[in-house]
């Protein structure tokens, strides 16, 4: 008997972790196959809201905030390098590499959703920033990704040139906040938690037994 699973994801699209974790989710509801009935809604998280447009380098970004050096830095994108590759996704980031404001990526993806490529949307973007290490404080590099999923670009430059959509996106994050969000990937299936970015093992397990209820 095939059973809905709604999945709300908390995520940012220059998170890592939240590209891993997608990937393994999605990897885990290729195993379910027709058990499940999965919907996945995307909602807004910005690491950095105050981060300019033009960006940050990721190696002073990650070892200000986390007061660790150089070396742990690369070493920890190394494992993070590693661990997505073992869910079938190329994080290409090194030394040079910018963290971007995503608050216009946010928007787009909430426009998305209402045109039904929500989930589409949310890998092009990922991919753009972690395989290709484009700018997604750019408005062109967001529009290329709006039409590679069969989105319309003027409408997305119409959107990116205005204000709308930006209510929705702050209201969302307020909420997620008040709910207790803290950290990202943070997942809710079927009104339980599942924080972190799990292997698809993992995922699948704990899909399995909300599944069983």
């Amino acid at each position: 008997m095939t059973k809905p699973l709604k999945i709300d994801y908390v995520s940012d699209v220059v998170c890592p972790w939240c590209a891993i974790g997608l990937h393994g989710l999605e990897i885990a509801l290729e195993r379910l196959g027709e058990r499940a009935d999965a919907e996945i809604t995307f909602h807004p998280y910005e690491l950095v809201p105050t981060m300019p447009r033009e960006g940050q380098v990721h190696l002073d970004y990650i070892t200000g905030k986390l007061g660790i050096s150089a070396d742990q830095a690369r070493a920890a994108r190394a494992q993070i390098r590693q661990r997505a590759a073992d869910v079938g996704f190329a994080i290409n980031r090194d030394d040079t590499t910018r963290i971007y404001n995503t608050f216009d990526a946010h928007r787009l993806l909430a426009w998305a959703k209402a045109e039904g490529k929500q989930l589409p949307l949310k890998d092009a973007l990922m991919t753009a920033y972690f395989t290709e290490l484009k700018n997604l404080g750019d408005p062109e590099v967001l529009v290329a990704s709006v039409e590679q999923v069969g989105l319309d670009g003027a409408e997305a430059r119409a959107i990116l040139a205005s204000d709308r959509y930006a209510g929705d996106v702050r209201a969302e994050e307020a909420n997620w906040r008040d709910r207790g969000v803290r950290s990202v990937p943070t997942v809710i299936v079927n009104g339980h938690v599942i924080g972190g970015a799990h292997p698809p093992e993992e995922f699948e397990r704990q899909l399995r037994a909300i599944l069983a209820e």
